[in-house]
C-alpha cells in the first residue's frame, strides 16, 4: 500500500475503529486481539478496493457505505448518520407541523411499520408492511429510518411523492399524499358486542393511562365486562408510556425487564452492562376484567412493551400475528468527522427474562395478517376481531 493511501485509509477509518472500539464488532463482545485481526482485515479490503478496482475510488464514500453496512449488523434500529443528520439530531429541532401519519423503521428499503389510522398514508392505502422504495426521487436503499421520517414531515397542504412496494410486486406505486396536521384521539373505544368492549388504541403519550382507563370506565357502564384492546399498527410513543398503561392491568409480578450498556465504559468495566427489573407497584392493577389483545407486524415499541407486560403475567391473550420485535432505545455517539452513530443501548426483555427486542411475541391464536392488493380495500370482515371476541367467551390465563 501507498504511503497516500494509507494515510487516506487511516484518515476516513478513524470512525470506523472508533465503532469497533465503542461498540463492539456486529454487536458481540471481542478481545483486544479479535479486535486487531478484524480491523487488519478491514484494512486489508481498503487496500485491495482502493489499488484494484477499475475505477478510482472516493474513500469517504467507500467509508460511509462500510459504515452503514456495520450497522445493518446490528438491529434495524441501530443506523450511522452523516454529519448534516447528527447537527439536526442533535438540535432537537420541531419537527414540521405537517405529516402523512407514517412510521418507518430500516429494511432493504424503508419499512412502513404503521400509517397511523384516519391519516393521509392510510387514506391512500398505504399499510404496515409496505415498503417505501423512494421519497421525493431519493432512494431509500441507503437510507436510515431517522432521515426518511424528517422527508415526510412538511407543511400542512404540501405533498410528498411516495414509491410504495407491496409483497412481491415487480412494479412499485407511485403514491403523491398530502401532508395534514396530526389528528384524531390516540385511544377510541366502542362496544363490540352487548358484554365486549372494543378499546384501539392508536399511539401511547403520557396520557395514554389515563384515557385507557376513562375508555374502560365508560363501557363498564354501557354493560361491557371483558374487552379486546387494538393494539395492530400501533408503533409510535414512548416505550415507559408503554409500561404506565401496563401499570394499570399487572397487580403485582415484573412488568419488564430493562437491560442497559454504556457504549462508551471499557470492555473490561464491572457496570458495562446493567440490568433493572421494573416491577408492578401497590397502586397497580386497577383494571380487572378479562382482556384479549390484538397483536400483529406493526406492534412494536410503547405497545409490544405493553403486550408483553400483560401476556407474561396471564393477564391477557394474544391474537393476531407475530409482532416484529422493536422494544428498545438508542443513543448517539458522535464520531470524529461529525458523523454519528444511533446505537441500541438499553433493550428490554419480557417478564421472563426472555429476548424481545428482535424477537417479537408469539401470539396465543395466530391469526394471519390479509393480503390486499394495492388500491384495494380490506376484508370486510376482520378475522383476528372475531377471534379475540370468541376467545373471550373461553377460559383465559389467570391474572397474576
Amino acid at each position: 500500500m501507498t504511503a497516500r493511501t494509507r494515510l487516506w485509509v487511516l484518515v476516513v477509518s478513524t470512525p470506523v475503529i472508533a465503532f469497533t472500539l465503542i461498540g463492539g464488532y456486529l454487536g458481540q463482545a471481542m478481545t483486544r486481539d479479535e479486535t486487531i485481526r478484524n480491523l487488519r482485515i478491514f484494512e486489508d479490503v481498503m487496500q485491495l478496493v482502493v489499488e484494484n478496482y477499475v475505477e478510482e475510488v472516493d474513500v469517504r464514500k467507500a467509508m460511509r457505505g462500510a459504515m452503514r453496512g456495520l450497522t445493518d449488523g446490528l438491529d434495524i434500529d441501530s443506523t450511522f448518520l452523516p454529519p448534516d443528520q447528527v447537527k439536526a439530531f442533535e438540535s432537537k429541532e420541531t419537527p414540521a407541523a405537517g405529516e402523512t401519519g407514517i412510521d418507518l423503521a430500516r429494511g432493504y428499503y424503508l419499512r412502513v411499520m404503521s400509517a397511523r389510522d384516519g391519516s393521509p398514508a392510510a387514506k391512500a392505502g398505504i399499510r404496515t408492511g409496505d415498503y417505501l422504495r423512494a421519497i421525493e426521487g431519493r432512494s431509500t436503499r441507503d437510507m436510515s429510518a431517522y432521515e426518511g421520517n424528517r422527508l415526510l414531515r412538511g407543511a400542512p397542504g404540501s405533498k410528498v411523492t411516495l414509491l410504495v412496494i407491496r409483497g412481491n410486486a415487480a412494479e412499485p406505486h407511485e403514491v403523491v399524499v398530502t401532508r395534514e396536521r396530526a389528528a384524531g384521539a390516540d385511544v377510541t373505544s366502542k362496544m363490540a358486542n352487548a358484554t365486549t368492549g372494543y378499546v384501539r388504541v392508536v399511539e401511547f403519550t403520557p396520557n395514554s393511562a389515563t384515557r385507557i382507563k376513562q375508555a374502560i370506565d365508560a363501557l363498564a357502564k354501557t354493560g361491557a365486562t371483558r374487552y379486546v384492546i387494538d393494539l395492530r399498527g400501533t408503533s409510535r410513543g414512548d416505550l415507559d408510556d408503554g409500561v404506565a398503561a401496563a401499570r394499570l392491568f399487572v397487580r403485582n409480578g415484573t412488568i419488564t425487564v430493562k437491560v442497559t450498556r454504556d457504549p462508551l465504559a471499557r470492555a473490561d468495566a464491572k457496570e458495562k452492562t446493567k440490568k433493572e427489573t421494573i416491577s408492578a407497584q401497590s397502586s397497580d392493577g386497577a383494571v380487572t376484567a378479562t382482556v384479549v389483545l390484538l397483536v400483529d407486524s406493526g406492534t412494536s415499541g410503547a405497545a409490544e412493551l405493553f403486550a408483553a407486560a400483560l401476556d407474561g403475567n396471564k393477564r391477557a391473550e394474544l391474537v393476531g400475528s407475530r409482532t416484529i420485535g422493536r422494544a428498545a432505545r438508542q443513543q448517539l455517539v458522535k464520531l470524529s468527522d461529525g458523523s454519528g452513530l444511533l446505537l441500541t443501548t438499553v433493550r428490554y426483555l419480557t417478564p421472563e427474562s426472555a429476548a424481545l427486542h428482535e424477537k417479537g411475541l408469539m401470539p396465543d391464536v395466530l391469526v394471519d395478517e390479509p393480503d390486499v392488493d394495492f388500491g384495494a380495500d380490506p376484508p370486510a370482515t376482520d378475522e383476528a376481531l372475531q377471534k379475540a371476541i370468541e376467545r373471550l367467551t373461553q377460559p383465559q390465563k389467570q391474572a397474576a
